[in-house]
């Protein structure tokens, strides 16, 4: 077949035009750009949960984090509460991360619980935030601290902590100040344990003693990833674009991004 010259050139053209820029992508880049499937569980004592699930939201849209969110805010407003997302043996499928923000202190059911840390411990990354800490701090067994990598059962009065980085190498504290950084007003939960599989980050010092606790820390659970700050009590925090940055960068790694 005898092809004129401008015919051959349209015909690169079109063929061009009609790789999409999937199609261009290696695996690598297509894997970056999916989305994040993000189950975030919210509710119980103490908190603007609307106000913070908002602001998480914004903030990975700001750092232009693809995330798909599936928010349940379940349980009231009482420290005690087993939701009925959980009744569900599969409630973890489909996720790459769940975010723990719930405040659940009384509720101290072993089985309950277990149903929660066990898919967790099989590979369920997570990230858990301020109150997450004293959820199920009722309970006998040690299950749910052990998947928090922190043991916590009180707090300090609000302040503005300063936060030292610990660990600056770690990518989640790519946007925390080396220097100068305080929290927003927020309240410094008193670590009474470090579990062994923890890497520590962060840590702020009370006002109280002198004593240093982590603020920001790394968990390998099982086979799962578990980022956990135990700051998040006030809209304050919410609002502050350091801290919201953190959260970003935590989901980031948890996903494995």
């Amino acid at each position: 077949m005898n092809l004129k010259i401008p015919t051959v050139v349209a015909l690169v053209s079109v063929l061009f035009q009609a790789a999409s820029p999937a199609q261009c992508q290696s695996p690598d880049e297509r894997s970056a750009s999916k989305p994040i499937q993000v189950l975030l569980i919210t509710g119980g004592c103490c908190h603007d949960y609307d106000f913070q699930t908002k602001a998480m939201q914004l903030a990975a849209k700001d750092k232009s984090l693809p995330v798909n969110w599936t928010v349940v805010n379940q349980g009231g407003k009482g420290t005690k509460a087993m939701i009925d997302f959980y009744k569900n043996p599969k409630w973890y499928e489909g996720f790459d991360v769940v975010i723990h923000n719930e405040c659940f202190a009384d509720t101290d059911d072993p089985e309950y619980i277990r149903g929660i840390t066990k898919p967790h411990r099989e590979g369920v990354n997570a990230l858990v935030i301020h109150c997450a800490m004293h959820t199920y701090r009722s309970a006998d067994v040690d299950d749910w601290r052990a998947f928090l990598g922190v043991t916590s059962r009180r707090h300090d009065h609000q302040s503005e902590y300063p936060v030292t980085v610990t660990a600056p190498d770690h990518p989640t504290m790519k946007d925390i100040p080396k220097d100068g950084y305080r929290s927003a007003k927020d309240e410094l939960y008193i670590i009474e344990k470090v579990w062994p599989t923890t890497k520590v980050l962060a840590t702020s010092k009370s006002e109280k003693d002198g004593k240093e606790h982590p603020v920001y820390w790394a968990n390998q659970y099982g086979d799962a990833r578990v980022f956990g700050t135990t700051y998040g009590h006030s809209n304050e925090t919410f609002s502050d674009p350091v801290f919201l940055a953190t959260i970003v960068n935590g989901i980031r790694w948890a996903a494995g991004k």
